[in-house]
């Protein structure tokens, strides 16, 4: 918990408990959890939480840059503590959503750079696919 206290520190947040609950939870899968996912799972541990709370908290993360918002098609945001740039699997039959490595990724940001003179902020790679759990069903 030290740890997390930290890190909201030099972000520049207030450390309060919710904040606490929540980036834990996120630093501690690899889930990709919804707002409402994290909601339900903090529950059980921290009745005094709410739904707004957890949206409000994740908009802050994202801006401080400890979050990542994914969209990936599922009509929801999933939010990702791990900001490294990765690209992401989504398995289109259970809706799981999977880091992985690439090979080149830099290469490639470059590559996007030049061609089109952009300076390019960001980048989200997403592949869909079936699992291989779901293709076993």
């Amino acid at each position: 918990m030290i740890k997390i206290t930290e890190v909201l520190r030099k972000k520049g947040l207030k450390v309060t408990p919710q904040r606490i609950a929540i980036y834990a939870m996120l630093s501690n899968t690899k889930s990709h959890p919804s707002a409402e996912e994290i909601y339900k799972a903090l529950m059980p541990t921290n009745p005094t939480i709410s739904l707004a709370t957890v949206y409000k908290t994740l908009d802050i993360f994202k801006t401080t840059g400890l979050v990542h918002e994914l969209s990936v098609g599922n009509g929801r945001s999933n939010y990702d503590a791990n900001v490294l740039v990765h690209p992401h699997i989504v398995c289109t039959k259970c809706g799981k959503i999977y880091d992985f490595e690439i090979q080149g990724l830099n290469s490639l940001r470059n590559q996007v750079a030049n061609q089109t003179d952009f300076i390019v902020e960001s980048e989200q790679l997403t592949f869909y696919g079936t699992c291989p759990d779901c293709q076993k069903n």
